[in-house]
């Protein structure tokens, strides 16, 4: 076998290493954007610990063939394509579409989160859904206010009879 077709198929075994763990991937067409926004959007990503990369469409198709996730349309690899991927479900998308709307250059193709193909539409009602911090910051305020009113109701009560 030629040296290329070794090379690629270490290039694909590679991103199939990277793309294993990660719990959502989003795929956009990043044309249009400058090099200063490219840069500020790989700086958004490296502070939520999402990982961000532009490999070639044939080297990820056959990458996520080789993992086994099929069912994607791919029509969505035809020109520009990035992908941000990382174990948390929603930081991508939610980064990514913030970026977009700013910019309004770059457009989702299509998302995989936990298995399940998501398209455009779908990619953006996961984008507004808080962060982890936030909804578990927002749980334990739910959680917490049962045993506040108890515990108001139970000073009332000790200061009735005193």
């Amino acid at each position: 076998m030629s040296s290329n077709l070794e090379a690629k198929k270490k290039l694909v075994a590679d991103i199939q290493e990277e793309l294993k763990n990660a719990k959502s991937m989003v795929f956009v067409d990043y044309r249009g954007i400058t090099v200063a926004e490219d840069t500020e959007l790989r700086k958004a990503f490296r502070e939520s610990n999402v990982t961000y990369k532009v490999f070639k469409n044939r080297l990820l198709i056959k990458a996520l063939d080789g993992l086994g996730i099929t069912g994607y349309d791919a029509k969505n690899f035809e020109g520009t394509t990035a992908i941000a991927f990382s174990e948390d479900e929603v930081a991508p998308a939610r980064i990514f579409c913030e970026t977009a709307e700013k910019l309004n250059k770059m457009s989702v193709k299509f998302a995989i989160v936990n298995g399940a193909i998501m398209d455009k539409a779908e990619v953006e009602k996961l984008a507004k859904v808080p962060s982890k911090p936030v909804l578990i910051s927002m749980l334990m305020s739910v959680l917490q206010g049962p045993m506040s009113a108890m515990a108001r109701a139970l000073n009332e009560i000790a200061k009735k009879e005193a």
